[in-house]
């Protein structure tokens, strides 16, 4: 795939998922499948806790209580910067933004690099970078390494995350999300967080570029400061 740049132009071809219960139920999916898992490991370190036989196997189970209780938590952080508006932070600093993702994409293969530029940001500019940068670090399934960095431009701020390795690369689903296009085909749990940073930095005035070579993946957004 060559460099393309996604313009915040609007275009009739995207508009029906940009408002309305479309958009709010793909996300509200997206979010109970992530929800899923660690409330499904809080309930099943529960019911060894609760059965008489498995007694001697309650440390354990105190400890996939606790570590998914946390990912939960971590979540939830994350989801109301990445997809709500359930704060009333208008700024954020590079050190919130940076343990909101740090938290959910723990223990994965993929090591995130963070190179900020020091100053806080605005919403629009914060929901982007956090989308950006989780999406920057699925790009590496087998693992490599993922650098998320900013800088300033006038009055707009620059997000590049830049995912090296071996298998780095997008699902044709988010390719399309990326792009600001309708799902043709695949999983649209896939296409709506990629859509959504698409959407962040369109409706911000700001464009989207996207340029994934051999073992490498460039996610760029440019939006107000």
């Amino acid at each position: 795939m060559t460099d393309a740049a996604f313009a915040p132009a609007r275009d009739p071809a995207t508009d029906f998922a940009t408002d309305g219960p479309e958009l709010a139920s793909l996300i509200a999916a997206k979010l109970c499948h992530d929800f899923i898992s660690p409330s499904g490991a809080i309930m099943s370190g529960l019911d060894l806790l609760n059965d008489p036989t498995a007694q001697d196997m309650r440390d354990d189970a105190l400890s996939l209580i606790t570590d998914s209780a946390k990912k939960m938590v971590a979540l939830v952080q994350f989801c109301r910067v990445a997809f709500g508006a359930a704060t009333t932070s208008e700024r954020f600093t590079g050190d919130e933004l940076t343990a909101l993702v740090d938290g959910v994409v723990a223990g994965g293969r993929a090591t995130l690099e963070w190179r900020l530029d020091g100053r806080d940001f605005a919403k629009p500019a914060a929901r982007a970078l956090v989308n950006l940068a989780y999406l920057t670090v699925a790009a590496l399934p087998s693992g490599g390494t993922a650098v998320v960095s900013t800088r300033r431009d006038g009055t707009d701020v620059v997000i590049e995350g830049v995912a090296e390795g071996a298998r780095a690369r997008l699902k044709p689903e988010a390719t399309e999300g990326l792009a600001g296009r309708r799902l043709s085909e695949g999983l649209a749990g896939q296409w709506i967080q990629p859509f959504w940073l698409w959407l962040t930095a369109r409706d911000a005035g700001g464009t989207l570029d996207v340029d994934v070579t051999d073992g490498r993946v460039e996610i760029t957004a440019r939006m107000p400061s």
